[in-house]
């Protein structure tokens, strides 16, 4: 049964002073799969980094209605310091909690499972290689093995698509469909034509969010709800016009 796992109540923050979201509020349920979409500088990933904790509301709060809950977070590949001398495995592990806080270890079953996803995922063979090797494509597959070690119970994914190749992209949205079978997702993307096939409903964030119980769109959508986004899609697109936005 869904229940409310994580809520955003009024929520306005943003940088130095200047609000780039605006009393923000959505409830994200254990069985959601939400994809959001809007303008470049619209408020996305300022509206993932406070539900994070990396950043402080102006105002309004963020609640855990069931108690503190684990999020995995596979941020933007470009956000990545490639030059950092790191290894697949560290990146990986450093999704864990080690067993001890000043010498880190791991236990057999966290090895296990890391090689496992690495196995999954087409990188089991890069498990030593530094990150700063990888093509961009196999650095975000590290990225996203790093979200999902510690289980957790919501994924957030910002731009996951970027830099990753066709042939795993259908891979990768065929996962994060078997994975929302055990946890919540939420997916940053650009791509409208393709999340639209795969997310249950839309958030469109452009300074305030507006929260749709569906996953069909338009262009013409898209331009009356303040969302500038091109739509390209090849074939048939499924859509349903839904009501204006307050």
């Amino acid at each position: 049964m869904s229940n409310v796992i994580a809520r955003l109540n009024q929520v306005t923050a943003g940088y130095n002073g200047d609000a780039v979201l605006r009393n923000v509020s959505i409830d994200i349920h254990s069985e959601d799969f939400i994809g959001i979409i809007g303008p470049n500088g619209g408020g996305k990933t300022t509206m993932v980094k406070t539900l994070l904790g990396i950043l402080e509301p102006f105002r309004g709060s963020i609640d855990f209605p069931q108690g503190k809950i684990k999020i995995g977070y596979l941020p933007q590949a470009s956000q990545i310091d490639r030059s950092f001398p790191i290894t697949v495995k560290e990146v990986v592990q450093s999704g864990l909690k080690p067993k001890t806080r000043w010498l880190p270890t791991f236990t057999h079953e966290q090895k296990q499972s890391v090689e496992r996803l690495l196995e999954e995922t087409g990188l089991a063979a890069y498990i030593h290689r530094p990150i700063g090797e990888l093509s961009g494509g196999q650095l975000q597959r590290v990225l996203l093995c790093r979200a999902l070690i510690n289980q957790p119970q919501l994924l957030v994914l910002d731009e996951p698509n970027t830099y990753v190749d066709k042939n795993f992209e259908g891979e990768l949205y065929q996962w994060l469909q078997e994975l929302n079978q055990k946890m919540a997702i939420l997916l940053i993307s650009h791509d409208v034509g393709t999340i639209s096939s795969i997310v249950k409903t839309i958030a469109c964030v452009n300074g305030t969010l507006h929260y749709h119980h569906s996953n069909k769109i338009t262009p013409e959508l898209l331009k009356v709800y303040n969302c500038p986004i091109d739509l390209i899609a090849h074939g048939n697109v499924p859509h349903r016009v839904l009501k204006k936005h307050d």
